[in-house]
Formats: structure tokens, C-alpha cells, sequence
């Protein structure tokens, strides 16, 4: 496609909407990774999404809207499926580890041939499932794979000590946490560039030991 495409210029007009027009060339390179991520979905069907246009808003947009609650690092992308949120912020980021895991083997396969057309030198992509996977992270994000009480249990000994949990989600949830590592702190109000439906994202923070002492 040319830099002129309609693609592109979707992508571009939610760059903006999202005031991230400085980070230079995200627009086309994201281009590039959604060119990549309609050709093997029509042979590996990695996301139930086939509209191109609705990609840019269902999947990369979802993504960017949580840029600015990244910080730090590295981050853990749990459940990637097909790079969101991950890559997309991997993007915005370059500065910033990313770790990508997920259990579906073509889905990997997927991430390392977008990493290498990308030139991603800051993400890392791990085969497995979030049960079996070890680690400390700064930051642990996902995109809704289940009820926010499941997040946090299947997610929360990944979270490092003083470390959050990013967990995406649609509508507000009402759920008890008591009996969790992790206290909530925070849950914001998302706007999607093209998506009118409500979305959220819900920080959860591992106390340190400082902190449980107080």
C-alpha cells in the first residue's frame, strides 16, 4: 500500500486523537505490522477480526489507549494472541522491554516474524501459559481473557514487589479481591479513537514490604 492508503490514514487520524503524532513513524510501522497480521490470518486465523479498518480501532487503538500508564519496565503482555497490546506499545516505546507470552504456537510464530520485519529489538516472545511462566515484572498488562478475579490469579505471581497489574477491560466489573497479593489502586476511563463501546483498565499494585509493615 502507499503512505497515502486508507489504512494508513486511519491509523494516523487515532494516532492523533491519542496525541501521540510525536513518536515518529509509529503510523506506518504499525501499518506494516497490520499488513503483516491480515496476510496470516487468512491461513492461521489469529484474530476473529477480518476487516482491516476494524482492526485499526479494535486492536490498535484498544492498545494505544493505555500508553500512558506504562512506565518503567520490563512489561509483561499476558495472553498476546496476535501482539496486543504488546507490540503496538513495544512501538511506542522502544526504549522498554516488553515480554510477550502466550501458549498458542502459531500465534508465536506469528510475533517472531513481526519482530523481525519491525526490527523490535525490545521484545522478547515466550511459548506458554501463564500458569507454568516464572518472572518479576515491573508492569504486567492483558487484554480482558477473563473476569478480573481470574486475571489476578492466574497473572499475580508474575507481578513483582511494588510492581502493577494493567488488566483492559470493556464495562466496570464489581469483583471481590480480598483474598489477593494485589490491591486495587486505580481503574480509568478509556477513549478508544472509533470504539463508541466503554472501555477500562484496572491498576492493581503489589504492596512492598515497607508498605505491608506500615
Amino acid at each position: 500500500m502507499t503512505n497515502n492508503s486508507a489504512l494508513l490514514s486511519s491509523i494516523e487520524w487515532g494516532i492523533n486523537q491519542l496525541g501521540l503524532e510525536d513518536h515518529s513513524g509509529l503510523g506506518t510501522q504499525l501499518e506494516r505490522f497490520l499488513q503483516g497480521l491480515v496476510k496470516w490470518n487468512k491461513a492461521y486465523n489469529l484474530t476473529s477480526i477480518r476487516d482491516p479498518q476494524q482492526m485499526v480501532s479494535l486492536h490498535l487503538m484498544d492498545s494505544l489507549a493505555v500508553v500512558p500508564y506504562i512506565f518503567g519496565g520490563p512489561v509483561l503482555d499476558v495472553g498476546s494472541g496476535a501482539g496486543f497490546p504488546g507490540i503496538p506499545l513495544a512501538l511506542c516505546y522502544p526504549q522498554t522491554q516488553f515480554v510477550l507470552l502466550d501458549s498458542n504456537g502459531k500465534k508465536t510464530r506469528f510475533l517472531q516474524q513481526m519482530k523481525i520485519e519491525l526490527g523490535l529489538s525490545n521484545v522478547s516472545i515466550v511459548q506458554a501459559r501463564v500458569e507454568d511462566y516464572e518472572g518479576a515484572f515491573e508492569q504486567v498488562i492483558c487484554r480482558a481473557f477473563a473476569s478480573l478475579a481470574n486475571i489476578v490469579t492466574t497473572t499475580q505471581h508474575l507481578v513483582a514487589e511494588g510492581g502493577s497489574l494493567l488488566a483492559m477491560k470493556g464495562k466496570l466489573e464489581d469483583e471481590n479481591l480480598a483474598a489477593t497479593a494485589l490491591q486495587l489502586a486505580a481503574v480509568h476511563s478509556l477513549e478508544v479513537p472509533g470504539i463508541e463501546a466503554e472501555r477500562h483498565l484496572y491498576v492493581l499494585r503489589r504492596p512492598t514490604h515497607h508498605q505491608k509493615d506500615d
